[in-house]
Order: C-alpha cells, then sequence, then structure tokens
C-alpha cells in the first residue's frame, strides 16, 4: 500500500524547494523553504509584482548568497509589519 503524499497545506514547512528564477534576464535556481516560498509571493503580490522581479530587486542589494539574501529579506519583511 503506498501513502498519498500530505496535501500542500500539511507540508512541512521547512521543506526545501529549488525553483528557477529569472534574475535580471539570467535563469537561476533558488532553494528555499516551502514556508518561504510562501511569503516572497506574497510580498510580491502585494507590491504588484512578480516573484521574479521580487528577486531580481533583493539580488541588486545583496553582498552574500542569494538564497540567504532572500531570507533575510523576507524576515525583515516580517518584522517591519509588525509579523
Amino acid at each position: 500500500m503506498t501513502k498519498n503524499p500530505p496535501s500542500p497545506s500539511r507540508r512541512d514547512p521547512a521543506r526545501l524547494a529549488k525553483r528557477s528564477v529569472l534574475v535580471a534576464g539570467h535563469h537561476t535556481s533558488l532553494t528555499l523553504e516551502d514556508v518561504f516560498w510562501g511569503a516572497l509571493k506574497d510580498i510580491a503580490a502585494q507590491r504588484g509584482l512578480s516573484v521574479n522581479a521580487l528577486v531580481t530587486e533583493i539580488d541588486a542589494g545583496r553582498t552574500g548568497n542569494l538564497s540567504s539574501a532572500v531570507r533575510v529579506f523576507v524576515l525583515q519583511q516580517a518584522s517591519d509589519s509588525g509579523g
């Protein structure tokens, strides 16, 4: 008997997911936990941007690796909004 995978709402929020993004016209892969992907999508939607456009903005101001820069950005946004 095979187990069905958990529904998206019941997945582990710490599960890593690698996705392809377009950053400044170049394809690259970005690995983040599901909870960060969800927050990134929400922030982009609130700003009227695509995820690619938001990641391009984050990339322009980063000094370390892109995944870390995205996580820090998301945490700063949550902190700034009182969340």
